[in-house]
């Protein structure tokens, strides 16, 4: 069976509380069980993870690269616009991202506008809320599929 991880960094534990006018309602529990539900309609094993560290989250695409991982869906908050360490373990890993976020970066505050990990992923999704992170499943499946 493929293996998918949905990896959710820093404030993504706050869905739901942090600002519900930009990111919805939703919990990251309420996120993470609308994807495992969504995996298994599409017949693909999806593992959760979420850090508030940086040095976890790195630690994690490592462990995706080595244990064989078939795509990841990852929205890396605010690391977004500056964290080039986690780019570059993006970059090292032979496992494929699919950048997303709830909002549409492109139309919030100037410093949001740039995502220094977009370049070493297969694709970005913004603003499309949650389901923003179906259509990244499905850009992995697509993927594998061509």
């Amino acid at each position: 069976m493929k293996r998918y991880l949905l990896m959710n960094g820093p404030n993504m534990d706050m869905l739901g509380i942090r600002e519900p006018g930009v990111y919805g309602g939703q919990t990251l529990a309420d996120l993470e069980a609308m994807m495992s539900d969504y995996a298994k309609e599409k017949g693909v094993a999806l593992e959760c993870f979420q850090s508030n560290h940086e040095g976890a989250l790195i630690d994690k695409l490592h462990e995706a690269h080595f244990s064989g991982m078939d795509g990841i869906i990852y929205n890396p908050g605010g690391h977004t616009h500056y964290s080039y360490s986690l780019r570059d373990a993006v970059a090292a890993i032979n496992v494929p991202v699919v950048e997303v976020h709830i909002s549409d970066i492109d139309n919030r505050e100037e410093f949001r506008k740039t995502s220094v990990i977009a370049p070493a992923c297969v694709a970005q999704i913004k603003g499309k809320g949650l389901d923003g992170y179906k259509e990244a499943l499905d850009v992995l499946l697509g993927r594998e599929a061509s």
